[in-house]
Parts: structure tokens; C-alpha cells; sequence
């Protein structure tokens, strides 16, 4: 299955998260939004790029986007992930039957998240989208920052 694409609409979704509450994707209607779907918690690569992501929260809020992170691991999970780490600067959802990875194709072929990010303007389209295929590197903030800046522009 082929997922959505740049210019494509951004399949919906409602998924349970940190913070006791459910988040979806049409609550950010009007702002950017960084879809971070990454294989899971507490894991070297995750735990770096999610703490980088972190530290660049002031970059995201500086255009106006919010992010979401996305993995198959459930809330209690998540929760006792972002303890440990001092917590993050945006929630971690929990796509715990794997289909908002399904939906947006970043599941690998054994049915592992593959590390990959969309950014989505405001009117729920998909400008920017990169689905990793050899597992470890993540984009960078300045780069995801970029992107954003280009809606703005363009």
C-alpha cells in the first residue's frame, strides 16, 4: 500500500496519549503539525530523537506547529518513557493496533514502525514527508523547521 503523500490530505486520527487525554489531528486545524512516527520507546535512537526534538521545541513554537509523536507502545508506556527522560515538549500518542502506522504506510515489511515524519499545514495537507527506510537517522529540527517556514511563504 502507497501512503499519502506531499499534497495529499493528512488521514485523520484519534489516538489516546501522555496527559490523560485523547489528541487528534483535527484539533490542530489551522496550525502546522509535525507527525513523528517513531518504532519505540526507551530505545537509543528514539530516546535521542525525541529529546532533540525537545530541546528545538522553542524553533517548533516559533512557527506556530505542534507536535505529536506517534508509536505502537500503549500510554503506560509512553508515561514511564517521558519520566525517565525529564519529560518531552509535545504528548506521545499510542497507536498500540498499529493502524494510524498503517494508514500513513510507515510500517516496515515484519510489521515494525519505520522511523519517518510528515508536516502538515493548517488545512490538513500533507507538505512534507520523509519515511525511513534503513532505521537510524532522523531529520534533523532545523531541517523539520525549514519546512514549516516554507508553508508560511509559499
Amino acid at each position: 500500500m502507497a501512503g499519502p503523500g506531499v499534497g495529499d490530505p493528512a488521514p485523520p486520527f484519534v489516538l489516546p496519549g501522555t496527559g490523560g487525554r485523547d489528541y487528534s489531528l483535527e484539533e490542530y486545524r489551522g496550525r502546522p503539525v509535525v507527525l513523528v512516527f517513531y518504532p519505540g520507546d526507551n530505545s537509543p535512537v528514539c530516546t535521542a530523537q525525541l529529546n532533540d526534538y525537545t530541546r528545538g521545541v522553542d524553533q517548533f513554537d516559533g512557527v506556530g506547529a505542534q507536535i505529536l509523536a506517534i508509536s505502537p507502545q500503549d500510554v503506560p508506556s509512553h508515561e514511564e518513557f517521558s519520566d525517565r527522560q525529564g519529560g518531552f515538549g509535545f504528548p506521545l500518542l499510542a497507536d498500540t493496533s498499529k493502524e494510524v502506522a498503517r494508514t500513513y504506510d510507515v510500517l516496515g515489511p515484519i510489521g515494525f514502525y519505520r522511523r519517518s515524519v510528515f508536516v502538515v499545514d493548517g488545512e490538513g495537507v500533507i507538505r512534507y514527508a520523509h519515511r525511513s527506510h534503513a532505521g537510524r537517522a532522523y531529520r534533523p529540527v532545523d531541517e523539520l523547521v525549514d519546512a514549516i517556514k516554507r508553508l508560511a511563504s509559499g
